[in-house]
């Protein structure tokens, strides 16, 4: 079987490669992506989909009945792009300013795209449904979210009026920290959640010549900023890891002024909840200490953003096997530690059971430690790549989905 997945997928390449060069050239942002739906719905027409799109974002659901009774397994592929310029020099380059495909979503779809039509092929070694989740808004835009909230999980019965539900979860995501054609997971968690911080350090203005009449609060900023850092490596289990970094402060228009109001802005990210939790907590605790000390007042805001992506042991195991066949044991990394990245696929695994599961798609001729890597103006993917990729999204849904 394995080996005529591989050959499908490769007779698939033209295909795959024109959707994505497509959605490379007009990327789109957030969860209103008009252009890329279109070409994505075009290149589903003919199949035996059940194809419906969502209203509160341009998320697509499309459907694949099986030949036999089942349970329904989800895979899902993203579709957003970032805002930023690319400077590749690709012949198929953003055709938009500030926007660009430079975390290899436009890839994820063309992959999808490609599984559908395999899969589609094959429906009488389907037992139960393969639900294809075409989803916008993964760059901060909680879109997978938006699509549980308006019901992607809550699918209707078979045709024979047998209940299918959605079992479990399936999502690759293209790296350039990994050989074109490799692939890599775990078992727990597997990348980092992700909020914000924000931290407001209130004081006196005047003039920078008389300080003592003044209440600065950059100096107190500063100091927050060094003693978030010891708060993590003071407090954090070295072995349940939590970053802390500020990304920017904001004080003062010009040299002689000392201002009333200094700014910190930030990112968190952990690997478990609990830690997740104490460095919430913690930061207010440190920053409002600190600015207390010195007379000034403090307001502190934590973002909430994406929860942490957790693999479910046993289907992590079933990922590692079914890549194996694919790929070849040579060619699969078992991830030593999580990837404090975030995603929004962590959504849907607090959901269901599933796993997520890193694609290589840097060159076999070129350096993995200077290769641009991913959300870079200059990344570059192997697009032959997507061959492995279409041959494991389609292969995961055959090996869970099997006839009994």
């Amino acid at each position: 079987m394995i080996q005529s997945v591989r050959e499908q997928a490769n007779d698939l390449m033209p295909d795959t490669i024109a959707l994505r060069r497509t959605l490379h050239e007009w990327p789109e942002l957030g969860n209103d992506l008009p252009i890329t739906r279109e070409h994505v719905l075009a290149s589903l027409e003919g199949l035996p989909l059940e194809v419906s799109t969502h209203e509160s974002t341009s998320g697509i659901v499309a459907m694949l009945e099986g030949s036999t009774p089942g349970p329904t397994m989800l895979l899902r592929g993203d579709m957003d792009a970032l805002p930023m310029p690319e400077d590749t020099g690709l012949e198929f380059s953003s055709h938009v300013d500030g926007c660009m495909h430079a975390c290899g979503h436009d890839t994820h779809t063309a992959m999808l795209s490609s599984a559908a039509k395999l899969l589609s092929t094959r429906r009488d070694e389907i037992a139960g449904r393969v639900l294809f989740m075409f989803q916008p808004g993964e760059e901060g835009h909680h879109g997978a979210q938006f699509m549980l909230d308006e019901g992607l999980l809550d699918v209707p019965d078979l045709s024979d009026g047998s209940s299918s539900p959605v079992d479990a979860a399936f999502a690759l995501h293209i790296t350039s920290a990994l050989p074109s054609g490799w692939v890599s997971t775990r078992g727990g968690p597997i990348m980092a959640s992700a909020d914000t911080l924000s931290i407001k350090v209130i004081g006196r203005g005047g003039h920078a010549s008389e300080p003592h009449r003044a209440l600065d609060p950059i100096p107190v900023a500063c100091e927050i900023v060094q003693a978030l850092q010891t708060m993590i490596t003071r407090s954090i289990d070295v072995f349940d890891p939590a970053v802390v970094t500020v990304g920017r402060i904001t004080a003062g228009t010009t040299s002689n002024v000392i201002p009333e109001v200094a700014e910190i802005d930030g990112t968190i990210r952990a690997v478990s909840e609990r830690s997740r939790t104490k460095v919430h907590d913690g930061i207010k605790r440190v920053a409002e200490g600190i600015a207390a000390a010195h007379g000034c007042g403090c307001e502190v805001e934590v973002g909430i953003g994406y929860p942490v992506t957790t693999n479910d042991d046993e289907f992590a195991e079933f990922a590692f096997g079914m890549a194996t066949d694919v790929v070849g044991k040579d060619a699969v990394v078992r991830l030593p530690h999580p990837v404090m990245g975030a995603e929004d696929f962590s959504y849907v695994l607090n959901n269901l059971p599933g796993a997520m599961m890193f694609l290589g798609g840097t060159p076999l001729d070129r350096n993995l430690a200077t290769a641009a890597p991913n959300h870079s103006n200059r990344v570059y993917f192997d697009e032959s790549a997507m061959s492995v990729g279409t041959s494991l999204y389609a292969t995961a849904a055959l090996r869970h989905l099997t006839p009994a």
